[in-house]
């Protein structure tokens, strides 16, 4: 078990096991987020093929100790870490999501906003950052609180919606303040003073339908506002062969990955980068 309080100065332990700050600030993300995602994270083929492309990231650029996985929500990707034998520590403001990664077996969870953690300096081995970032006001800023944090040698594992031009209702229905390129990804994580080991777009086959089906209808004014439950049926698909055709396509992407190959284009990019020894 880590003990937070060596690592932490705003942390304290509750009776029943959850971790959480002294001060609390404002949480932008809504609980009802976290509550919709635990209902489809384990049945839906985006949250399937994200958790086996950071394994396989984690696995070519192992961390140096525990991955805290910061805004980590209902602990999906933290439990896909500690069943493949690594440490991962959820640190989420939500307290919905801190108890549903109560509910996985996870431990310790902190339910506690960055800021209020009070992490020391240089005090963690690695930082997860799960399609987070693109939830930041100051992403920049974020990203130089994160290598602060960062211990020498210690790793960043980032995941984040990728192209502008795909924008649509569910960006506005889900608070993003933007989308990436893997040129503007390098130049936030860069501009922190870390060092990019390895960068690539993920989810190849979704940009032409989320442009035809999400995008260019969101811009027209044709599509209305996003709603939870087409957002449901579009992350849990019904099978038949154009799930089994894509569930192909996203299988070959991995096995390139694996590989050491980035991916030229997608609906993700992913990126793994190191603050210097």
């Amino acid at each position: 078990m880590i003990d937070l309080r060596n690592i932490a100065a705003n942390l304290e332990a509750g009776p029943d096991g959850l971790w959480s700050a002294r001060t609390r600030s404002a949480v932008d993300y809504p609980d009802e987020g976290n509550a919709f995602c635990f209902q489809i994270e384990d049945h839906s083929f985006w949250f399937r093929h994200r958790n086996a492309c950071i394994l396989d990231l984690v696995s070519r650029f192992p961390p140096p100790g525990a991955i805290f996985d910061i805004g980590g929500g209902n602990g999906y990707v933290a439990r896909a870490l500690v069943e493949a034998g690594l440490l991962a520590v959820v640190v989420e403001p939500g307290l919905t999501g801190a108890r549903n990664a109560q509910s996985r077996g996870l431990a310790p969870v902190v339910w506690a906003a960055l800021d209020d953690a009070g992490f020391h300096p240089g005090a963690l081995p690695a930082v997860g950052l799960f399609d987070v970032l693109e939830h930041m006001a100051d992403d920049a800023g974020v990203m130089r609180q994160l290598a602060g944090l960062l211990q020498p040698g210690g790793r960043l594992y980032l995941s984040v919606p990728a192209y502008e031009w795909l924008w649509s209702t569910e960006d506005d229905l889900g608070g993003h303040y933007r989308r990436y390129t893997r040129r503007s990804l390098h130049r936030v994580v860069e501009g922190a003073g870390l060092d990019v080991e390895f960068s690539s777009y993920a989810f190849w086959p979704l940009p032409l339908p989320i442009l035809i089906l999400r995008s260019i209808p969101s811009r027209l004014g044709w599509r209305p506002p996003a709603r939870l439950d087409t957002i449901r049926s579009e992350l849990q698909p019904e099978e038949g062969l154009a799930v089994k055709a894509l569930a192909m396509l996203l299988d070959l992407e991995r096995w390139w990955l694996r590989r050491g190959g980035a991916v030229p284009f997608g609906g993700s990019c992913m990126l793994v980068a190191r603050r210097a020894p």
